[in-house]
């Protein structure tokens, strides 16, 4: 059974980075993208950043410049490194992954950001 395991969530200030890690146990075939996601206290689930397998990377407005995703297809293991946190990137931070089978998301980590 796969799973997907989020790790490097935590709190810290303004300001400040984590670096928020994916991955995932279990054989999973023919994956094509690995995400973050993201979702705040009472509002929806939003895409913060992606990344193919082929190394192109997307990101949110709302954090370009300062997160940078990356993947370790070898590893199925997918990063978030994230800088000059604000208090408006507090939320649960879930990774997905794409695969030509089904998507398969990890359970989520906590990230705030205190001003």
């Amino acid at each position: 059974q796969v799973q997907l395991v989020e790790s490097g969530g935590g709190s810290v200030q303004a300001g400040g980075s984590l670096r928020l890690s994916c991955a995932a146990s279990g054989s999973i075939f023919s994956i094509y993208t690995m995400a973050w996601y993201r979702q705040a206290p009472g509002k929806q689930r939003e895409l913060v950043a992606a990344i193919t397998t082929g190394g192109s990377a997307d990101y949110a407005d709302s954090v370009k410049g300062r997160f940078t995703i990356s993947g370790d297809n070898a590893k199925n293991t997918v990063y978030l490194q994230m800088n000059s946190l604000k208090a408006e990137d507090t939320a649960v931070y879930y990774c997905k992954f794409s695969s030509s089978w089904r998507p398969y998301w990890g359970q989520g980590t906590q990230v705030t950001i205190s001003s």
